[in-house]
């Protein structure tokens, strides 16, 4: 699995594989969590709250280019949060 984006100790990572909604991982340490490429909601995992909102805050700025991703399993990688 690739990584996307890294920042703040948080790795973002997709799987190009899996089937479902289109979505990504975030991992925090020992914390993880997946998020909906679309709406940007956690729909499984236990990341921190505060991991959680740098999560979409960044996501949010590369929302188009996850889904593009997931759409045509082309990895490339996105800067992280500043």
């Amino acid at each position: 699995m690739p990584v996307i984006a890294r920042f703040y100790g948080i790795l973002i990572k997709m799987y190009f594989r899996e089937h479902g909604v289109p979505h990504f991982h975030a991992i925090y340490g020992e914390f993880n969590g997946v998020f909906d490429a679309n709406t940007l909601e956690m729909i499984e995992g236990d990341l921190p709250r505060r991991a959680v909102r740098l999560v979409k805050e960044w996501a949010t700025k590369y929302k188009a280019e996850l889904v593009e991703m997931w759409k045509t399993q082309d990895y490339r990688q996105l800067p992280g949060l500043k």
